[in-house]
C-alpha cells in the first residue's frame, strides 16, 4: 500500500470507511461497540476453557522505567505517602505498635497495557456512532462512551495469534505489515483452537515487545519503527466480527505506516471510531505463548476489564488468560 499518496489515501480512508463503519447497529445510544459481540452464551462458554486453571498476566509492571518512554505523558510515577518510618520511630501515634503504608500513583492511562477506549479517536471530528467530538468530549472526558461503561465488556473466549512465531520465525522485524492472510497462515498452523469466530478477543504476537525487553532498552518502542497489523487487515477485523484486538506493540498497527502521504494512524482512524472496534496495546504475550506452544491450546478465559474511570479515554488493564 505504500504507493498510496495524496488523493489516494483519501480514497483508501473513504473507501473503508464506506466498507466497514458500524454506525446504527446498535442502536443511537450506544457505548459498547463490537463488545456487543460479547453475550451471556459466549462469556458462559469462554468460562468452560478454564481447564487446567493456569492463569497468565498480560499487563507490563508499571515502572518509570517501563515502555512508555519518550511518549507523550512518559511512564507511570509512583510515590510513597507514608513509608512506615514514623510508625516504626513510634512517633505516628497509633496505639499498640500498630503502623502503615501508604502509596499514589500518577499515570496517562495509556502508558501500560491498555484499551484504547471509543473517544480515543476520531475521523473527520466524528467519533463512534456518528457522534460529533463537542457531543462526547468534556473537560472531565468522555461523557458519552467513557471507560466506566464496558467495566463488565472485556470477558470472552481469547485467541492467541502468534504470527511471530509462525510468519517470523519467532519475532518480526520492525515496520512488518501483518496481512490478512498472515493471520489466517497462523491460524491454520495454530489448529482447530486457533480458530476466530464472533464475539472473541483476539490477541496478536508480533515479539517486539519481548525483543526490546531482552535488550533492556525501551528506546523508540513507544515512537520508532515496529510490526503490526497492515490497514488491509482491516477487512478481517471488520468480518470476523471479533469483539477486540491487541498486540504486543506500542499502537497495534504497522509503523510506520503504509501510506506515502500525510497521516498519523489510518487504520486506528478506520477502527476505532468507524468499526467501533476496541484496540489493545502493550500487552505482555510472552508466558502465555510459550504455554500455547507446549501444549498446542490458543483458545483460553480473557478477563481484561479496564478500569471504570468515569470519563476515561484509556482503560488501564490487567488482563488475566485462565486456561
Amino acid at each position: 500500500m505504500s504507493d498510496l499518496t495524496g488523493g489516494a489515501v483519501e480514497e483508501a480512508l473513504a473507501d473503508a470507511r464506506r466498507k466497514y463503519r458500524n454506525w446504527g447497529r446498535w442502536g443511537p445510544d450506544d457505548a459498547l461497540g463490537t463488545l456487543n459481540y460479547i453475550d451471556d452464551a459466549k462469556r458462559g462458554a469462554a468460562a468452560a476453557l478454564a481447564r487446567t486453571g493456569r492463569a497468565f498476566s498480560l499487563a507490563v509492571e508499571l515502572a518509570r522505567t517501563g515502555p512508555s518512554s519518550g511518549h507523550r505523558g512518559g511512564n507511570p510515577v509512583h510515590t510513597m505517602l507514608d513509608s512506615g518510618v514514623e510508625a516504626a520511630a513510634g512517633t505516628h501515634g497509633y496505639p499498640h505498635g500498630f503502623g502503615d503504608v501508604d502509596d499514589v500513583v500518577f499515570m496517562p492511562l495509556r502508558s501500560g497495557t491498555h484499551w484504547d477506549g471509543l473517544a480515543h479517536v476520531f475521523d473527520n471530528a466524528l467519533g463512534w456512532n456518528g457522534r460529533r467530538r463537542a457531543e462526547v468530549m468534556t473537560a472531565a472526558g468522555d461523557r458519552v462512551t467513557g471507560a466506566e461503561r464496558q467495566a463488565a465488556g472485556f470477558v470472552s473466549r481469547g485467541v492467541l495469534l502468534d504470527v511471530g512465531r509462525v510468519v517470523g520465525g519467532g519475532s518480526l522485524p520492525d515496520g512488518h505489515a501483518i496481512t490478512e492472510d498472515q493471520l489466517r497462515a497462523t491460524i491454520r498452523a495454530q489448529g482447530p483452537s486457533a480458530r476466530v469466530v464472533r464475539g472473541d478477543i483476539v490477541l496478536v504476537r508480533t515479539g517486539q515487545l519481548a525483543r526490546c525487553r531482552g535488550i533492556g532498552d525501551w528506546a523508540g518502542f513507544a515512537s520508532g519503527p515496529a510490526p503490526g497489523l497492515s490497514f488491509a487487515s482491516l477487512a478481517w477485523l471488520h468480518g470476523s466480527e471479533i469483539a477486540a484486538v491487541a498486540t504486543d506493540t506500542f499502537a497495534v498497527e504497522v509503523r510506520p505506516h503504509e501510506f506515502d502521504a500525510p497521516c498519523v494512524s489510518p487504520l486506528h482512524q478506520i477502527a476505532i471510531p468507524n468499526i467501533g472496534l476496541f484496540l489493545g496495546e502493550m500487552f505482555d504475550l510472552e508466558a502465555l505463548a510459550a504455554d500455547c506452544a507446549a501444549d498446542g491450546v490458543y483458545e483460553f478465559l480473557l478477563i481484561a476489564a479496564g478500569l471504570p474511570i468515569a470519563g476515561g479515554v484509556g482503560l488501564p488493564v490487567n488482563p488475566i488468560a485462565i486456561k
